[in-house]
């Protein structure tokens, strides 16, 4: 019953009119918008839609948040989801902005992201902005936090969300967690490609690699290409085209 309600609010925001200068905002600051080709520009915008529409959006620490914070995060996560499941973020129900990089009371330390366990998203609008405008460093921590999102989304923060076949699950494993250990190891290959953070834990590799597969796709693909067909399996993209 959840679901069909869920489908069923996802059809009338898909129906509503796309905001005319939501297309600005992105032509503006998401650099991947334009290499979209009709087809796949057409269905980005209709999920654009729901994801900005259905999520509740929370201002912190002093931030405002107008329609161009909404489209330019929901970019990013619309970006990983492209090709995947429409429900796929049906856990996640709100995003909170805090215009720059905020205090973690429990760990005592400064982060620019988070994703929780219950469906929330924090971000720092600044770590936004300068992810983006960066599209071929191989950080950006929208991708990042909304990488953690599908994670969770198969049950636990673990390196594997829920795959598209019962038979991608061994391959998987076995080629993420040998590129992970040759990470933490600082194989060449892998550190040429991948930021050390990923070398944290499986969760955080998962994370680390989704940014690189979107930003550093042709390294990737040259340095562990085993990853990265992996990976590209998973989103159903390829991002070299």
């Amino acid at each position: 019953m959840f679901g069909l309600w869920r489908a069923w609010k996802r059809s009338r925001f898909e129906k509503r009119d796309l905001p005319a200068h939501w297309v600005g905002i992105l032509e503006e600051n998401v650099p991947f918008f334009e290499a979209f080709d009709v087809r796949d520009r057409e269905r980005f915008l209709s999920r654009l839609k729901v994801f900005v529409w259905r999520l509740v959006w929370i201002e912190a620490g002093g931030m405002s948040i107008d329609d161009e914070v909404r489209v330019v995060i929901a970019a990013a996560a619309v970006r990983l989801v492209l090709h995947l499941d429409e429900d796929i973020y049906g856990r996640l129900s709100e995003v909170v902005v805090y215009p720059s990089h905020f205090h973690h009371p429990a760990e005592d330390s400064v982060v620019l992201g988070e994703a929780h366990a219950w469906g929330t998203v924090v971000l720092s609008w600044d770590a936004v902005v300068q992810g983006l405008k960066n599209p071929h460093d191989g950080h950006d921590t929208a991708t990042h936090e909304f990488a953690h999102v599908l994670d969770r989304n198969s049950g636990d923060f673990n390196g594997t969300p829920e795959l598209r076949a019962r038979g991608h699950y061994r391959p998987w494993a076995l080629v993420l967690s040998e590129c992970y250990e040759r990470l933490r190891a600082g194989k060449k290959g892998e550190r040429r490609v991948l930021r050390e953070y990923g070398a944290t834990n499986e969760a955080e590799f998962f994370a680390v690699a989704t940014e690189a597969f979107f930003e550093r796709p042709e390294q990737m693909a040259e340095s562990t290409p085993d990853l990265y067909a992996e990976l590209r399996r998973f989103y159903g993209v390829d991002p070299q085209v």
